[in-house]
């Protein structure tokens, strides 16, 4: 909606129950403060820096080159109608749906 998604990723990182060892983001996470805070982790950060940063810093390119895998698979889910509406009002209904749907992505 209003906010951007990076404001709100430094308090999602401080409500995991376990460290992450790394977080992939793309270029639009590339703030000072969403660094901090994955720096606060003790995790990597794998975010490539913005055309404009005065300071351009390395990143690992191949752990990057995943996150397109990732998206492309919940791309593949999402060509499910009932999965991309949510059409199923329960969180184990929906999961349920999830879990389906990515058992026949994985046959594909």
């Amino acid at each position: 909606g209003e906010q951007a998604d990076c404001t709100v990723l430094p308090e999602l990182l401080a409500a995991l129950p376990e460290k992450p060892g790394a977080v992939v983001a793309d270029k639009a996470y590339d703030t000072n403060a969403v660094l901090a805070a994955v720096a606060g982790q003790h995790a990597q950060a794998v975010i490539p820096p913005k055309a404009n940063r005065i300071d351009q810093r390395a990143y690992d390119e191949n752990l990057y080159a995943d996150r397109n895998k990732v998206e492309r698979f919940f791309g593949r889910l999402k060509e499910a109608r009932g999965f991309a509406t949510r059409y199923e009002k329960t969180a184990t209904c929906f999961l349920a749906g999830a879990h389906l749907l990515a058992a026949l992505d994985w046959l594909r």
